[in-house]
């Protein structure tokens, strides 16, 4: 079972579109009483997506991010400074008719750096240290501040319940994140260090891609209906504003990177930036917003596609844009 899961993880590219095709066929096929009846699933699915993730996220990083300030403070500046208010600005230019499409971009934005900002700085040899730091505070910060930029920035064009938007945010992030905790304790003190690095913490994502392309499934199949009217159309439209928006990320983190900082931490800092958490960005869309709140997922699961394909794309320009690796590394 572990090694079909892993391999699904491994070609997550693929995986989500055959879900959301999935998601369609089944949204099309049957009742509309018993698509509805999905809803039910948002819940064990989103807890499935987010704690997997937790157990393996080390917060004792936390204590180490300020070894390195410039970075760490560039990394949040741009995540919370730059991201958010052009994603706000690209949702309101190509959905000018669709809040809850610009809320699912604006949501994406919010919410930085996953395990594959680890991940992939990592392929491209980076400041792994520097990325672990980033993802910690950064999932940290976009929690806490997410439940507020939605507020000023879409609080008067989406129906938000700011109390609402709060508590779903402890359901996924913070309860998940001590059970996380407490797992990772208990794995360690029963396995050791390298049994848990070796054996454990390459499964638990598998586990998270499962919640995933659950979620997925869900979120496509409460839209075939309004999706059949003109599926080309509607995924063209969401595809737009996310290539103008990763593009311009990546531009702007490697412009940075390469004036400010050093091939290892310019990479960190790229992957800090661009690597959104889409996970918890689709479990807040789903569980906080209703059924419009649909919309808002769709334009998620298009991100994870790009974003998957991007990061692959760049960890292969990374010699062009910051020179070759050091030997030692």
């Amino acid at each position: 079972m572990w090694k079909f899961l892993l391999s699904i993880n491994k070609k997550l590219f693929w995986a989500i579109p055959v879900m959301m095709l999935l998601g369609f066929l089944f949204g099309k096929s049957v009742n509309q009483e018993t698509v509805k009846s999905l809803k039910s699933l948002i819940m064990p699915l989103t807890f499935l997506m987010v704690y997997p993730m937790m157990v393996t996220l080390n917060i004792q990083h936390l204590k180490e991010g300020i070894k390195n300030v410039k970075l760490q403070v560039l990394t949040q500046a741009i995540n919370f400074g730059i991201v958010p208010f052009l994603a706000y600005g690209l949702g309101h230019y190509f959905f000018p008719d669709n809040n809850y499409m610009a809320l699912g971009l604006l949501l994406a934005s919010l919410l930085p750096t996953s395990g594959m900002t680890i991940s992939w700085t990592g392929f491209a040899k980076g400041n792994m240290g520097a990325a672990i730091n980033m993802t910690v505070i950064g999932l940290t910060l976009g929690s806490l501040a997410t439940p507020f930029y939605v507020k000023m920035l879409m609080g008067a064009r989406v129906d938000m319940d700011m109390a609402m938007v709060v508590k779903q945010i402890g359901y996924i992030v913070f309860i998940p994140m001590v059970l996380g905790y407490l797992t990772r304790f208990w794995f360690l003190k029963k396995y050791g260090q390298q049994e848990f690095k070796k054996t454990w913490v390459p499964r638990f994502p598998s586990l998270s891609t499962v919640g995933v392309l659950g979620i997925v499934f869900v979120a496509i199949a409460l839209k075939a209906q309004h999706l059949s009217q003109d599926p080309e159309l509607v995924l063209w439209k969401i595809l737009q504003p996310l290539l103008v928006l990763y593009a311009a990320n990546f531009f702007i983190s490697t412009l940075i990177g390469r004036l400010l900082f050093s091939r290892g931490d310019a990479i960190a800092l790229v992957y800090g930036t661009v690597m959104r958490n889409l996970s918890i960005a689709l479990a807040l869309s789903i569980n906080a917003f209703g059924a419009q709140g649909a919309d808002a997922a769709l334009v998620i699961a298009v991100s994870y596609i790009i974003q998957v394909q991007v990061a692959a794309w760049y960890v292969k320009l990374t010699d062009v844009f910051f020179g070759p690796a050091p030997a030692q590394q």
